[in-house]
């Protein structure tokens, strides 16, 4: 059985002390398939550092985070054109395999919308470029983050709308939007809501994601989370969808590699 955790900050802080052993413990779980999403450039060195020691596992992509877009962020956006553009050079042998995470967050701070969109749909315009997917960051921010994809829908818009929150039928748009849902730890919470709903959608429109260090599921609700955690997502998903872990996984493993093409 192999898991793929499609979105994951294996590189964080949070991990310092016991990377090596929280990537083992992972491993050991059946998780085979890291995505792991970008923040900004200060991180960029810590992503490479990983993916060189678990070549085989981590995937790695590039974008600058909704919350990390401030007075600054053209300067951020030319790092993430300039990473983009040596991972895809003729000479390169590694790639990036998605756009993320990127979309609009205003759940801590509102300053900075206008840029945020803007930042956005550039970006979107790179995955288009590139022939990427987009990972998709959306907090407190749904109508402004379908504003932009109202305006980039059509062909080459494809990816996940990461850690999915939303109603049914802010479900129905995304997916409409040719987006696979992220499910991971909320789906778990006894508040979460998702889990009511989420069976009306067939799981080729899912995929597991821990979101790493953050959003860990229950019974580790409030302490970090790692993405050996992801076996109480798919215990949770097994459970609404009535269907044996191991399709789960088969399913959302399958869908994991429509979206990055891996």
């Amino acid at each position: 059985m192999i898991l793929t955790d499609t979105h994951t900050h294996i590189y964080s802080e949070s991990f310092e002390e016991d990377q090596d052993e929280m990537m083992q413990r992972a491993i050991s779980a059946g998780v085979e398939r890291f995505f792991v999403p970008a923040i900004d450039s200060s991180y960029t060195k810590s992503m490479y550092d990983i993916e060189s020691r678990y070549p085989d596992n981590v995937f790695l992509m590039m974008g600058l985070h909704p919350t990390h877009i401030k007075e600054n962020y053209k300067e951020e956006l030319r790092h993430v054109e300039k990473e983009l553009e040596g991972r895809f050079d003729e000479k390169s042998v590694k790639k990036f395999y998605g756009i993320g995470e990127i979309g609009v967050d205003l759940y801590w701070d509102k300053t900075f919308l206008k840029q945020q969109q803007e930042a956005f749909k550039h970006q979107i315009q790179l995955a288009k470029k590139y022939k990427l997917p987009i990972v998709i960051h959306c907090r407190d921010a749904f109508e402004e983050v379908f504003e932009v994809l109202e305006s980039e829908k059509g062909e080459g818009l494809f990816g996940i709308f990461h850690c999915f929150t939303g109603t049914i039928d802010d479900a129905k748009r995304a997916i409409g939007y040719n987006m696979k849902l992220g499910i991971g730890g909320v789906v778990t919470f006894k508040n979460g809501k998702i889990d009511k709903f989420l069976n009306e959608f067939l799981l080729d429109h899912i995929v597991l994601e821990t979101d790493a260090p953050y959003l860990a599921p229950v019974p580790y609700r409030g302490k970090r989370n790692e993405s050996s955690y992801i076996i109480q997502v798919i215990e949770k998903l097994s459970e609404i969808y009535k269907k044996p872990i191991e399709e789960i996984a088969r399913v959302t493993t399958q869908n994991s590699k429509d979206i990055f093409g891996i």
